[in-house]
């Protein structure tokens, strides 16, 4: 590809973003049942992952199927760091989730996450996360990425040796000694509304209601 990298040539090249009615700003998934811990956890029950939305509904529609494995397939690229970083800048929005389904897969897609975020300073990025080696590289994640480590069991304690942490939970839980907010969307039309919590390296805890 010659010259200046145009946003049709981007899209082609991530195989696109995606626009969660829920949240603020735009995503990028992945196919769940690649997640390297996820789709372990997801036979185990009592885990989050047992109940992964990602698994079914619109999730496993054909053409989402094929649409995610493009873009599993797209990290890869060399230029997968400059089309992202294009994409996100032209939405000029705020915030950005990365992966609304599916996870990290390796130190490789992880730093490129890194490189992207850097490109982009303008918005905030939130990253959820089963991956747990993710933690020796938070030393070098930028400013603007808030990556969430998700325990994996329902009602299961946030881990506080990380910095910032999601938790599921079938019963309002105080989790004392923490920075914590519950999910507001199930009294909001399930939607974020004004909460950028995720986003927000100050909060330690986020805690997700079970489905």
């Amino acid at each position: 590809m010659k010259g200046f990298m145009n946003t049709k040539e981007a899209l082609q090249i991530v195989g696109g973003l995606s626009k969660p009615s829920k949240m603020p700003g735009w995503a990028y998934g992945l196919p769940a049942a690649e997640c390297k811990t996820g789709s372990k956890l997801a036979q185990q029950p009592n885990t989050v992952c047992s109940g992964c939305y990602a698994l079914k509904g619109c999730y496993v529609f054909p053409v989402v199927q094929a649409a995610q494995y493009r873009r599993l397939k797209a990290i890869r690229s060399p230029l997968w760091v400059g089309a992202m970083a294009l994409l996100i800048n032209s939405k000029k929005s705020k915030e950005f989730r990365w992966h609304d389904s599916g996870d990290v897969q390796d130190e490789e897609h992880l730093l490129k996450i890194f490189a992207v975020a850097k490109l982009t300073p303008d918005t905030k990025h939130w990253m959820p996360t089963r991956e747990s080696w993710v933690k020796a590289f938070l030393p070098e994640c930028p400013d603007n990425l808030c990556i969430r480590f998700s325990v994996p069991m329902v009602d299961q304690e946030p881990i506080k040796s990380w910095p910032n942490v999601s938790t599921v939970i079938s019963e309002d839980k105080p989790w004392f000694g923490l920075s914590s907010r519950v999910c507001p969307a199930p009294t909001q039309n399930n939607e974020c509304k004004d909460c950028r919590s995720c986003w927000d390296k100050s909060i330690q805890n986020i805690s997700y209601w079970k489905h």
